[in-house]
């Protein structure tokens, strides 16, 4: 069983830290699409492919969900993600060791709120594949495909209850076909670029479980604005201002 290596204790704003290691840190993707879910204080949230926790964590550290689960495959990502719950007191955290194919009996199904997924932006077949077997999951679809994701989060939802992706540009029709097909109708739909002037690098969708047709196209998030930190950003990352320097 992988075990976690050279593992750090990071800060994560407002006084609260996150385990993570070399294999299984975190980006700023996850940090925007942790704000974009706009969570509430009773949803109950599922984060599929979780690695460290950081997106449910992020949403534990001002209180603003009841209760969140995060799934990966892979142990030493679990074990960070347990390290930081047991140790910083995130008591309404459980880590899930599962492939999100095998997720049912572990989970129950039909009753969550919130599903977030920062999942792989690679398809299985697209490109030069990493060689270390975290990286290859966490880049490329070699567990689960993109309808894997979608499948499993409307499953896990009740009706009404919203599942928040993100992903990069090009697979975004694709995203929304799957998201109907298996019934999340695409509600919020943001373009995230790294300046002014810059094409999209990243999505950040929003859909509901069994709602009515209607999607509101936000407007578009930029990284830096004249070579500064965009003030949007500022107010993203605004609990944990060390953090700044890894943004982009």
């Amino acid at each position: 069983m992988d075990k976690a290596v050279n593992v750090k204790r990071e800060p994560i704003g407002n006084g609260r830290f996150i385990y993570v290691s070399d294999e299984h840190t975190f980006g700023t993707d996850a940090v925007l699409l942790a704000d974009f879910a706009k969570p509430k204080r009773n949803d109950i949230a599922v984060d599929l492919g979780t690695g460290c926790g950081i997106i449910p964590f992020l949403m534990l550290r001002d209180g603003k969900i009841k209760e969140a689960f995060g799934v990966d495959i892979a142990p030493a990502a679990t074990e960070l993600a347990e390290m930081t719950a047991s140790k910083e007191n995130f008591d309404n955290f459980t880590a899930v060791l599962s492939d999100i194919a095998e997720l049912k009996g572990k989970i129950s199904f039909g009753d969550k709120t919130l599903v977030t997924c920062n999942p792989p932006y690679k398809a299985a077949n697209a490109g030069i594949k990493a060689e270390k077997s975290a990286r290859l999951i966490a880049r490329f679809e070699s567990t689960c495909t993109l309808e894997d994701t979608v499948r499993v989060g409307a499953a896990l939802l009740r009706t009404g209850g919203r599942l928040c992706m993100c992903q990069r540009p090009e697979r975004l029709a694709e995203l929304i076909t799957l998201m109907s097909k298996h019934g999340v109708e695409p509600k919020r739909l943001r373009t995230v670029a790294k300046a002014v002037g810059e094409a999209p690098w990243l999505i950040l969708i929003e859909g509901k479980r069994d709602a009515k047709p209607g999607l509101v196209i936000e407007p578009e998030l930029y990284i830096y604005k004249d070579g500064e930190l965009s003030e949007e950003m500022k107010r993203i990352y605004g609990p944990y201002k060390e953090a700044y320097r890894g943004v982009g």
